[in-house]
């Protein structure tokens, strides 16, 4: 008796509705996972999701909040899915985050006494380079020794870690901190405005809006746009077609991690108002923007709602971990879930499963 065998082979074509299909299911399976997981710690899963709903979208200060913190995963999340399009596994924007962070108190201290409307500026520009610098480790790497860009990418985050620990326990202490890892808070000029009762720095938020529209155009309006994507969909094509592989995955790279280092300049000018260890300065923004990235299919302008999104879950997994009496990982447990099958979803629109006897 011949048993039946189960083959994956690759899609030759797929129908319009898999793509929208197989992201529901994922997340549906993702909900339930973390469900169960919600269950074992013998905590109702329904009491948790409405509780993470409320905290992030159901009042004035869960919605504030929720915007506060998307925007440095609209930043990074956009600046992924450029680098993702261009087949550049950048899994290293929390670093380029950090980086770009030293980067904008550099320019503080280098310059305290400068007015705003001249410190602000170069304060983002300092952010943008130190992000885009750092990122162009594991770009340079790639291109020139063929060294994995995503393994690159990930151990500079705990450099990068390292470089905010050694300055804040070290040399950039404040003196009037009381022994405390952190600087002394920024002058006035450096302080990004906010809208008036939240913790919204609406400058960064405009800006990140703005860079999803610019990198939407980008990809779909230029030619270099078009040599991202054909980069992406088909690297041998792009090379048989004269293509600079190089110049591509240099320039997604740059503008990925310089996105990233905008967001940590966002933070220790909006939020902070001066640089703090690793941990109190970012929830892991960068790696949560990865899963804005890929929610939104790599498209830059819907990865403004995820980020949306991704910015209430992270609100309201702080909710829960009061109300509920949590731990601390239960957030980071939700986004590696939903990372993990958002992930495989992506595989099926690919490949299919195929029953053979």
């Amino acid at each position: 008796m011949n048993l039946p065998s189960l083959r994956i082979e690759k899609r030759l074509s797929s129908p319009r509705w898999l793509p929208a299909a197989s992201l529901t299911v994922g997340l549906l399976l993702a909900l339930v996972t973390v469900a169960v997981i919600f269950a074992t710690l013998g905590v109702d899963p329904l009491t948790a999701f409405q509780r993470i709903f409320r905290g992030g979208f159901g009042s004035f200060y869960g919605l504030q909040e929720t915007v506060t913190k998307s925007i440095p995963l609209m930043l990074a999340g956009v600046g992924l899915t450029l680098a993702f399009r261009g087949r550049m596994y950048n899994i290293g924007a929390e670093g380029q985050f950090m980086i770009g962070a030293i980067f904008a108190t550099g320019i503080v201290r280098l310059f305290p006494t400068w007015p705003g409307f001249l410190l602000l500026p170069a304060m983002f520009v300092g952010g943008f380079l130190g992000g885009a610098l750092w990122a162009s480790i594991p770009a340079l790497l790639k291109t020139r020794f063929r060294v994995d860009e995503t393994l690159t990418s990930l151990m500079l985050v705990y450099v990068a870690y390292e470089a905010v620990k050694f300055l804040v326990y070290g040399p950039w202490r404040g003196s009037d901190t009381r022994g405390f890892p952190i600087t002394d808070e920024f002058p006035a000029a450096a302080h990004i405005p906010i809208l008036p009762g939240t913790r919204v720095h609406y400058v960064t938020l405009l800006l990140a809006i703005a860079a999803a529209i610019l990198v939407y155009l980008l990809l779909t309006r230029t030619k270099l746009g078009y040599e991202i994507r054909v980069t992406g969909e088909n690297p041998e094509a792009a090379r048989y077609a004269g293509m600079d592989y190089r110049k591509v995955a240099l320039l997604v790279m740059l503008i990925s991690g310089g996105l990233a280092g905008l967001a940590g300049m966002g933070e220790v000018a909006g939020i902070h108002f001066r640089l703090r260890p690793p941990e109190a300065l970012s929830p892991g923004y960068g790696f949560t923007a990865i899963i804005v990235a890929w929610l939104a299919r790599l498209n830059p302008l819907a990865a403004m709602l995820t980020a949306f999104l991704l910015g209430g879950l992270l609100v309201g997994g702080d909710a829960i971990q009061i109300a509920l009496n949590l731990p601390a990982a239960t957030v980071q447990i939700f986004n590696g879930v939903i990372l993990l099958f958002v992930i495989a979803s992506e595989l099926f629109n690919q490949y299919r499963l195929r029953l053979e006897r």
